[in-house]
């Protein structure tokens, strides 16, 4: 699972970039795609701390449980490779203008 993992921090990026470079409504397609995923990431991030304090339970685990949401590792998921895709395009940029 752990190798699962790494390869698909490498090859998801990249097949992004290679989808991008085909056809440029992928482009808008991640991006869009990132922004939601920014907003509920953050969302469930706040609304989990919010909890937290509100029950006075600052110094205990309860806010691990959050990341046994789905839908929070979903969306840090997609964020963390949308950041390796958006880095691979900077990084390609850069060599071009030299």
């Amino acid at each position: 699972m752990k190798i699962l993992l790494i390869f698909g921090s490498v090859i998801f990026p990249v097949l992004m970039f290679l989808l991008q470079r085909y056809q440029m409504n992928f482009k808008f397609i991640f991006n869009l795609i990132a922004i939601i995923a920014a907003l509920i990431f953050g969302n469930i991030a706040s609304t989990s701390i919010y909890q937290v304090i509100k029950e006075n339970a600052v110094f205990m685990t309860n806010i691990h449980g959050l990341f046994l949401n789905p839908l929070f590792l979903i969306t840090g998921a997609y964020l963390g490779v949308y950041i390796v895709y958006k880095l691979l395009i900077l990084t390609l940029e850069d060599l071009d203008t030299r």
